[in-house]
């Protein structure tokens, strides 16, 4: 067993094909099915159900993804950690929907652009999954919306971070709700911290509760305040991003919260600590 073949592994899981994961590795497609038969060869189970040209993961295959995922980002650590003066090898960094919408372009381009040779994975998420993502050496880093007076308790499992960005929490509403009806929370799913934050204000206006309608985009939440039948809360630094929609709702100043940068305590590397630096100075 090698790191390579724990990497092909990986990709056909997170692809669900031998096709996209040869893609994606720039590999032939017969290299890859035959290191990941050797690999179950070697572990003497099937890692992989095949139904067709589509590839799911056995139980086996579950509990083992876990562990050569963490081995992939010891290795990366490894590297990294001594060699500290120069980012280089590969940062995976996780985000909120909001995060990636509006405040990390820039910093990534500045990343880029002085430290071209890094590979940097971006993958969005709640707060609550890209926490999890990082203990469980999924991810890097992760830029995570952290309440007022929750600090402690968010970084537990060994997890460091640092305040990056104060963002204005502001509460949409249509400017005519739709037949004096009480308004739903368009939000995304549990464990987004903006959502927490948009349930609170319902149950204080609310007692008998809110209903949440899930949207999986930002586009998506502003359609359904533009229908006149749900409230929503976003940052500043995205409502900006609607400027042409800004007739349709009502926005007003709901809370302050903090962007964190969210890293494994004992996780050092070059590319993290220039990633931090970037993303200050583009407060």
């Amino acid at each position: 067993m090698d790191f390579s073949s724990l990497e092909i592994f990986c990709t056909v899981a997170e692809e669900g094909s031998v096709t996209r994961a040869a893609q994606r590795l720039n590999r032939v497609q017969s290299n890859v099915t035959t290191r990941v038969q050797q690999l179950e060869e070697q572990l003497n189970v099937a890692l992989f159900q095949r139904e067709g040209k589509r590839m799911e993961l056995t139980a086996e295959g579950q509990r083992f993804i876990d562990y050569a995922q963490r081995l992939l980002s010891l290795a990366q650590e490894a590297m990294q950690s001594v060699n500290t003066a120069q980012p280089i090898g590969q940062l995976k960094i996780g985000a909120m929907e909001a995060t990636a919408a509006s405040r990390l372009p820039l910093p990534l381009a500045a990343f880029h652009a002085n430290w071209p040779d890094v590979v940097l994975e971006i993958s969005t998420g709640t707060s609550r999954q890209l926490l999890d993502e990082v203990a469980h050496h999924r991810l890097d880093c992760a830029l995570v919306a952290i309440a007022p007076g929750e600090l402690p308790a968010t970084l537990a499992d060994n997890l460091s971070g640092v305040a990056i960005w104060s963002e204005q929490l502001m509460l949409l509403e249509p400017k005519n709700a739709g037949g004096g009806k009480a308004l739903s929370l368009a939000a995304f799913g549990p464990g987004c911290t903006y959502r927490a934050a948009g349930e609170e204000w319902f149950r204080q206006q609310a007692p008998k509760g809110v209903q949440v309608i899930e949207a999986h985009s930002y586009h998506a939440i502003m359609a359904c305040v533009a229908t006149g039948t749900c409230a929503a809360v976003m940052p500043q630094s995205v409502l900006d991003l609607y400027k042409n929609m800004k007739a349709r709702f009502k926005a007003s100043p709901l809370q302050k919260m903090d962007t964190w940068l969210v890293w494994r305590g004992q996780y050092k590397s070059a590319a993290l600590d220039a990633l931090r630096d970037v993303c200050a100075a583009h407060g």
